[in-house]
């Protein structure tokens, strides 16, 4: 989900858990009230994530080949109880 600071979360839709968090960099050159996330879609593979952003820069994401459990550790215990919505 895209924020107008240019952060980026991913949530676990079923516990709400965030599991990753990446935070965008305004272009050189641009303001920082121009950080923000307009839209994100993933390409038709399904591998890229492109977000259009208000620094008029389009950006294409790629997943992290390299990450491992211990590189990118979760910080998550998961509850016994489940809190619906």
């Amino acid at each position: 989900m895209p924020a107008d600071n240019g952060a980026m979360g991913f949530w676990d839709w079923k516990s709400g858990y965030q599991f990753q968090r990446l935070d965008s960099l305004v272009q050189p050159g641009s303001l920082e009230s121009e950080a923000g996330i307009f839209c994100a879609e993933f390409d038709k593979t399904g591998l890229r994530l492109i977000t259009g952003e208000a620094d008029k820069t389009i950006k294409i994401w790629k997943e992290d080949d390299q990450a491992t459990p211990e590189t990118h550790p979760l910080d998550w215990k998961p509850s016994l109880v489940r809190k619906r919505y």
